[in-house]
């Protein structure tokens, strides 16, 4: 049972309306302005009445407490059958009410807590014969009428004057107590501040450091430290015409809750990190520095799909943290009560589906029970809906691609790290670096491989580890990924002769992931128990005789989790795999070995599917992707919801980049069914149609036949497909005069070749009252080049001297500084007179 999730839907102003029909109106006729304090007997509105009535009265509004507590979303806290027994139990407690002898103001002094107590107390008997949900639902329901019954008695008419002449007469006597009691009992803060000192230090450890593939040579970690290695994201702040994303700590400032979307290996659960480290250490960047003072608490989503979200006194224990059980009791409560906690929510994707609505109540009631904390929470896009937390106050963050001049920042940091390795062949790597580079801005496909951190550094290891040759497409850089770190990792490491007896070929390894990866898809999950994966490897050992032959499923378990680098043990006791795309990449690869097409299509709808279909139409034969995607988009009888048809049939075309041979019957057949209900209605829709990739380019209205209304929302989805394909599609909109679709356009510069953009768009655009973005010196040579007065906005780390010779002053109209960059205003302006500040 969720205390948090009932309290939830027992909304404030229903429950008072109910709570106030148990007492008499504050007012003439009532007798009750004569006196300074009321028993509490005397204000119920059964007194004098006869029982049958007091009896009915009382049952129904417990009834209706009842109802509100137990119906609704969610999981129900009791059976139906109990629902009768708990409201008797209620309506006994509350019963009580006419024969107490305190009187109102003593009742208040009691504060909630205390009075519920009373409650109980004189009701003893009442939940003898319930159940312990059900004893527990009737106690929490106690609770909450009790609060309710007070606040009551605080807003009658006479109750101010009668309690002030009470409080003078109880409060030295009260002090007196407090006294003495706080020279007796120790305070919770000596305890607190060790624990929490200790906590802070195992923080900082624990979350820094960040696996970067490929560098796993011999003698080196598996992991860099965090604060080294870690590269700057960037985001959208949502707003239409921003002209370029901001780094992601900016735009954190002065935010107290935000949900940040990012797809599959954007970077969401290492910014998550990069955070909690900077908490524990108080070393925030000057903007973020109102977050160095707070606690951080980062909780996984994929950590509790079996038990449910924590609440906060489990938070410790349920992330597996070593010291949970020396924690001072109550010491998180302590934390949020006080508004010192920065809570990171990561992977709300991970959560099932079914599971998100109540997540999200109870995001709400934490809110607004603990005020004055910090909230985090990750998602990918599609999860959740548009402005999923917007009513609990929470704005939305999109963590950007990585941009041209970010790769190239990525490829250099990780070649650095391997230059440092022990016998590293530095001459080797610098060659391999400028070869990458070059080979990921001339190659349309590896520079969209290229485009999140997780992908990039896949890149750079295959590319060291094939000394120089890359795949092309996205099917093979997984596979070549495979078996490099299947077959390739111990030949790195020297181990000739396997450490643990076991040499097993890379289809064997593959087999046994395949079915940990089915398990975890099927089950909804990301993470298994360490025995469930031991169990699953006894079940389909027999069936693969080069590893039954060396082993027991507990010593091939071992094997996978040692020398594969595929899994991990996060905490002790569970397993997962070191990326999500790995697994849906595998799982993919079991269902299309299974031929469970059937399974597939039932499931595509769902948002955790969404990447295993793409994945196993890479995989598939021709033939069995041109069924699936016929079935698709046809009106299938078991998607009978229009949204989740639109669904299908949006990533039926989104398929279509990753099929390697398609009858062209059926590809017109998908285009054609999907091109009338690719049109954006909003920025918000228009953006997330970015995720189906350059082939909605080929779907969109083209620019020529639309209004400026509709021709700003397709520059926004355009411009959401990092690839050099839409920039023939812009072409259709750079003459525009609207200043948003122009800021649109400009701001998206980052993304693309810079030369071509520069010559095929900024070129074109009217720059009247347009600020043109500049986050490096090569986009500031590509506008010196086409020439033309300028006002510039500075969106990366340039300096004044080095961009004033490039772009002389007098070309620069005006100049806005758009970037925490190390120089200030003053140094800008000594190039630049022009400048007007930070906008």
């Amino acid at each position: 049972m969720d205390p948090t999730l009932i309290v939830s839907k027992l909304a404030q102003s229903a429950v008072t309306a109910l709570i106030k029909r148990l007492f008499v109106r504050d007012g003439p006729g009532a007798g009750l302005v004569e006196r300074s304090a009321v028993p509490v007997r005397r204000l119920v509105r059964w007194q004098g009445e006869p029982l049958a009535l007091k009896e009915h009265e009382l049952h129904r509004l417990a009834s209706e407490l009842v109802h509100r507590a137990v119906d609704g979303d969610g999981e129900r806290p009791i059976p139906p059958d109990e629902d009768l027994a708990v409201t008797d139990a209620l309506a006994r407690t509350l019963g009580v009410l006419g024969d107490i002898e305190m009187s109102d103001v003593q009742a208040v002094g009691l504060r909630a807590q205390g009075f519920a107590q009373e409650l109980k107390a004189r009701a003893p008997d009442a939940d003898r014969e319930l159940s312990a949900d059900a004893a527990l639902l009737h106690a929490l329901l106690v609770d909450v009428a009790a609060v309710h019954i007070l606040e009551f008695f605080t807003q009658r008419s006479t109750f101010a004057a009668s309690a002030l002449v009470a409080q003078g007469q109880v409060l030295a006597e009260l002090t007196r107590k407090y006294s003495l009691l706080a020279d007796r009992i120790p305070a919770p803060g000596d305890a607190d501040a060790a624990f929490e000192a200790r906590y802070l230090r195992d923080v900082a450890l624990l979350h820094n450091h960040l696996t970067i593939f490929g560098i796993d040579l011999p003698q080196s970690p598996d992991s860099w430290p965090l604060d080294a290695a870690y590269l700057g994201l960037k985001c959208e702040v949502g707003g239409v015409g921003d002209d370029a994303p901001v780094p992601a700590e900016l735009a954190l400032a002065g935010r107290s809750r935000v949900l940040v979307r990012g797809v599959a290996g954007a970077g969401k659960t290492t910014f998550v990190q990069w955070l909690a480290v900077c908490a524990a250490k108080g070393e925030f960047p000057e903007r973020l520095s109102a977050l160095a003072s707070r606690v951080p608490f980062v909780l996984p989503m994929r950590r509790f799909a079996r038990d449910g979200f924590p609440s906060p006194g489990d938070f410790l224990s349920a992330v597996g943290y070593p010291g949970a059980d020396a924690q001072p009791p109550g010491w998180v409560d302590r934390v949020l009560s006080g508004g010192r906690a920065l809570l990171l929510v990561d992977g709300i994707d991970e959560a099932p589906e079914t599971e998100r609505e109540q997540l999200r109540r109870r995001l709400r009631a934490w809110t607004e029970l603990y005020p004055g904390n910090v909230w985090l929470v990750t998602t990918r896009p599609s999860a959740v809906r548009d402005d999923w937390l917007a009513g609990e106050g929470f704005g939305e963050l999109l963590l950007s691609p990585m941009s041209r001049d970010e790769i190239t920042q990525f490829v250099r940091r990780w070649h650095e790290a391997a230059r440092r390795q022990p016998s590293a062949d530095t001459a080797r790597l610098d060659r391999y670096e400028q070869s990458l580079l070059g080979a990921v801005r001339i190659t349309r496909e590896l520079g969209r491989l290229a485009t999140n951190p997780l992908m990039c550094g896949l890149l750079c290891a295959l590319h060291r580890d094939r000394r120089g040759y890359l795949p092309s497409g996205r099917k093979e850089l997984y596979d070549a990924a495979l078996t490099m770190l299947l077959e390739r990792r111990d030949r790195e490491r020297d181990m000739i002769v396997p450490t643990d007896g076991i040499a097993l070929t890379r289809q064997p390894k593959i087999q046994l992931l395949q079915k940990l990866a089915h398990w975890m898809l099927i089950n909804n999950r990301s993470e298994m128990d360490r025995e469930v994966a031991i169990d699953i490897l006894a079940q389909y050992l027999p069936a693969v005789p080069e590893a039954a032959r060396q082993g027991d499923a507990e010593r091939i378990y071992r094997h996978l989790l040692d020398r594969t680098g595929l899994l991990r043990e996060p905490t002790h006791g569970t397993v997962d795999f070191v990326h999500r795309t790995f697994q849906d990449y595998l799982a993919a690869d079991a269902i299309v070995q299974r031929h469970d097409f059937g399974l597939l299509l039932d499931h595509a709808h769902l948002v955790n599917w969404e990447d295993v279909v793409r994945m196993a139409m890479a995989l598939a034969r021709p033939d069995e992707c041109a069924d699936l995607l016929l079935r698709m988009v046809g009106h299938q009888e078991d998607v009978s919801a229009a949204k989740k048809a639109r669904h299908l049939k949006l990533l039926a075309a989104a398929c279509l980049e990753h099929v390697t041979e398609i009858d062209p019957v059926v590809r017109a057949r998908v285009q054609n069914v999907t091109q009338h209900i690719v049109h954006p209605k909003s920025p918000a829709s228009a953006r997330s149609l970015g995720w189906i990739g350059p082939i909605v380019l080929e779907m969109l209205p083209q620019p020529a036949t639309v209004g400026d209304d509709d021709a700003l929302l397709l520059a926004i989805t355009a411009t959401s497909v990092a690839d050099d394909m839409a920039i023939d599609f812009l072409t259709g909109l750079r003459d525009r005069g609207r200043l948003d679709i122009r800021e649109q356009l400009a701001g998206a510069w980052r993304h693309y070749d810079t030369e071509r953009y520069a010559q095929e768009i900024i070129a074109h655009l009217d720059r009247t009252g347009l600020y043109v973005p500049l986050s490096d010196l090569g986009e500031a040579r590509a506008l010196a080049r086409i020439g033309g007065p300028s006002w510039l906005r500075i969106t990366g780390p340039l300096v004044p001297r080095e961009l004033a010779q490039v772009l002389p002053a007098q070309s620069v109209g005006r100049l806005r500084l758009g970037y925490d960059g190390a120089a200030d205003e003053a140094e800008w302006r000594a190039y630049f007179p022009n400048v007007e500040g930070t906008g």
